[in-house]
């Protein structure tokens, strides 16, 4: 089986494909695409095919997607980012690979997605079931252009996509943990954050990519113990700013997810339940 991995050089990306490559079986490889050549050395040194090229470029796509069985679309364009180009990378390029690879047959696509797609709370843990309803200044378009790919594809007639959303990631020195008190130092101090390891969101992937007949299914991927505001400065080492105590959080269950049916259907069990069991682990 040959798998395509996209946004191979962002966070995420970068940690996974590692992993990936260290669970290959006999006739398994896994494909990069890289927009630049250098940057795919390490990946070609692992032992991983490199193919160069943007993913909205239909030359470089299609070299990308020739032969290959399944694809994991990681690639994102996440805070900081124009809306126009959120919207041309997290929907028009993923919509544009789910039709490439169709085209070649591929087996599985899984889309890596994002727990914001829910939006407000619903007074409970948001479920696969719940509709999407992405808002809210704070994200840009990235919410929103991540529901409008996961449905876009999900419509694609004869691609079998299954989607993973995932909670906030951290771990193994990702600067995503400290830049998070750029805005909870303006949260509530109770408000919540419900985050995912890099180990297992490479778990939860990974089990995305290999469990047979889970086509046009939806997984949410996160570990088991939200942590507030004053835990995230507490785990950045920093002393949170007195004002945290005097606010109230507007939504409680903003971000907050269930993870029974990735557990019920497809055995997933967070490595690290916690971020508190991660720093005790040094995997921050």
């Amino acid at each position: 089986m040959l798998t395509l991995v996209t946004g191979t050089t962002g966070q995420v990306g970068r940690r996974l494909v590692p992993r990936l490559l260290a669970q290959t079986r006999r006739g398994e490889r896994i494909r990069v695409l890289v927009r630049d050549a250098g940057r795919g050395e390490p990946f070609a040194e692992m032992g991983a095919e490199v193919v160069v090229g943007d993913l909205r470029d239909a030359e470089a796509l299609g070299k990308a997607v020739a032969g290959v069985d399944a694809v994991v679309n990681v690639a994102a364009a996440f805070r900081g980012v124009p809306d126009e180009e959120a919207r041309a990378v997290n929907r028009d390029a993923a919509v544009e690979l789910g039709r490439a690879a169709r085209a070649c047959g591929v087996r599985r696509f899984v889309q890596v997605s994002t727990n914001l797609v829910y939006g407000a709370g619903r007074e409970r843990p948001h479920t696969e079931d719940d509709p999407v309803r992405p808002g809210g200044a704070m994200w840009g378009a990235y919410p929103e252009s991540k529901a409008e790919a996961e449905r876009l594809l999900l419509a694609l007639e004869g691609l079998p996509v299954r989607i993973g959303r995932l909670a906030f990631v951290y771990g193994e020195g990702d600067p995503h943990l400290a830049r998070s008190l750029d805005w909870a130092g303006h949260w509530a101090a109770a408000q919540r954050l419900q985050m995912v390891h890099h180990a297992d969101v490479a778990q939860g992937l990974l089990r995305l990519l290999h469990a047979p007949g889970i086509d046009g299914r939806v997984y949410n991927i996160a570990d088991d113990v939200p942590v507030t505001a004053v835990e995230l400065h507490q785990l950045n080492q920093v002393e949170a700013p007195a004002a945290l105590h005097g606010r109230t959080d507007p939504d409680p269950w903003l971000g907050i997810v269930s993870t029974d049916r990735v557990r019920r259907e497809l055995g997933y069990r967070p490595l690290f339940p916690s971020a508190w069991a991660a720093r005790d682990a040094g995997a921050l």
